[in-house]
């Protein structure tokens, strides 16, 4: 018997726990002390279970949940090593690497932080505290509305207040729209892969969606154009500029197209320009192509952080734009007067520029670690966003791909989260943003690349090691 095993027997002996799940357990806490080193082989399930006294089958279904883990390797012909690479990724606050919420990444930035947080608080020592905290009409006062038209200016330059309305997120602003456009059963035209919440807007108001397939430069506008001649949707939806999640942009030439068709059919368009302030250099926004039918809507939860809940949109018109201030007001009440004040403040003093430009630069880098480490996968990215797209290999469902990286402490988004056809690609969603720093997004990174060259399978079962132990 071996130093190594002599230390698990007694461990054995002293607990109630599972002797399998104890096992694994055992080799993580060697692996962590230093006992076992990368490369180092264990021994065989028949040399363990004599040396442990324990049988056959719990031995292995031991090795079995540590493979699960990521903590060894096993191979046919050459025995079980302790697998090379973090076993698992741990970060700060004990949690885990967090690549599923799509957060934008948080600079590590002491100017910029000391600045969010002296401009912060002279907004408010500057503020009538009492009035923010009063009821107030819909859509923010005429000073938010003037911020809110200097910091959509560059992607709708003919926007006026009259259109425009500061919102408490964009989300809300999309609940609103589905409900002021169709009625329950009536249909809206989307992506075939999309942002979830608007699957969840939709259910929730009984509103049918139909999925536009998308090729390179975006959804087909034939497939819209039949739809709109079939169907009679009742509005078109679109992520058009780095698109959750495949972090594709729509062409000029395409956006030019379904503009065309939209136009033809007066068919209303939902532009939702999350990611839009991201890149440097966008196509032309469709409200310019179609500004009669466009809704533009753009926030600060992708460009700043996820908490700072405003966003604007810019109506078609004065008309449809009061018309959308009742049906939010229904729902919401009104944005957030403190907010207001506090993004108001950001945008005139260029805090809000300075902060998406602290974003995108810290998602170039994370970016580049992105192509170092999956670039040969096919991986599918913008260099300014801070999303990707990883199709998988065979072998690999998106299901259990996810599943596994979550027993490593690594969240991605399984494709049939933004599936609205039914049939969702082989392939996961991953966040390089949120709270994770450089290193550990680089870590993150590794371990997925590590899980595509050596597949370690959540239903890996007792036979493959009994397998392995034959050849």
């Amino acid at each position: 018997m071996t130093t190594l095993t002599t230390h698990w027997r007694k461990q054995l002996r002293t607990t109630t726990k599972p002797a399998y799940l104890l096992l694994a357990d055992l080799i993580a806490d060697d692996i962590k002390t230093g006992r076992l080193a990368v490369r180092d082989r264990l021994p065989t399930l028949r040399e363990l279970a004599a040396d442990l006294a324990l049988n056959y089958t719990t031995v292995a279904r031991g090795y079995a949940e540590a493979r699960k883990r990521g903590l060894i390797d096993s191979r046919a012909g050459t025995g079980t090593f302790i697998r090379s690479g973090s076993p698992s990724l741990r970060l700060r606050g004990g949690s885990g690497a967090e690549m599923t919420m799509n957060m934008p990444p948080e600079p590590d930035d002491a100017h910029l932080m000391a600045r969010l947080h002296e401009s912060a608080s002279r907004a408010f020592a500057q503020a009538d505290l009492h009035d923010l905290m009063r009821y107030q009409d819909f859509g923010g006062t005429a000073h938010d509305r003037e911020a809110a038209r200097h910091w959509l200016r560059p992607f709708v330059p003919d926007a006026g207040i009259d259109r425009i309305l500061v919102c408490p997120g964009i989300h809300s602003v999309l609940t609103a729209l589905f409900s002021q456009l169709a009625r329950p059963g009536e249909l809206i035209c989307v992506e075939s892969l999309t942002y979830p919440g608007v699957k969840a807007v939709a259910a929730q108001l009984g509103v049918q969606l139909h999925a536009l397939q998308l090729d390179d430069d975006g959804p087909i506008a034939d497939a819209f154009e039949h739809a709109c001649k079939t169907l009679k949707p009742k509005a078109l939806y679109c992520n058009p500029t780095l698109l959750n999640p495949t972090a594709g942009t729509v062409s000029r030439a395409r956006r030019e197209a379904l503009a065309d068709v939209a136009l033809r059919y007066a068919i209303p368009i939902i532009e939702d320009d999350a990611y839009g302030m991201l890149p440097r250099q966008t196509p032309a926004a469709i409200a310019t192509l179609a500004p009669a039918l466009t809704y533009y809507v753009s926030g600060f939860s992708k460009c700043f952080g996820a908490g700072l809940r405003s966003a604007y949109v810019c109506s078609p018109t004065v008309v449809q734009s009061q018309r959308l201030a009742g049906a939010m007001r229904a729902t919401t009440v009104m944005a957030s007067p403190i907010t207001n004040a506090l993004t108001t403040l950001w945008v005139e003093d260029g805090t809000a520029e300075a902060m998406l430009q602290a974003v995108r630069g810290e998602s170039m880098a994370r970016q580049t670690l992105a192509a170092r480490h999956l670039g040969g996968s096919g991986l599918q990215a913008h260099p300014e966003g801070f999303h990707a797209w990883l199709p998988l290999p065979s072998g690999w469902s998106p299901v259990e791909f996810a599943s596994y990286l979550r027993t490593q402490n690594v969240g991605v988004v399984a494709s049939a989260a933004f599936s609205t056809d039914g049939d969702p690609p082989e392939a996961v969603r991953i966040c390089l943003g949120g709270p994770m720093s450089r290193e550990q997004c680089d870590q993150a990174l590794r371990l997925i690349a590590d899980t595509l060259a050596h597949p370690r399978h959540p239903h890996a079962t007792v036979h493959s090691f009994a397998g392995a132990e034959r050849l």
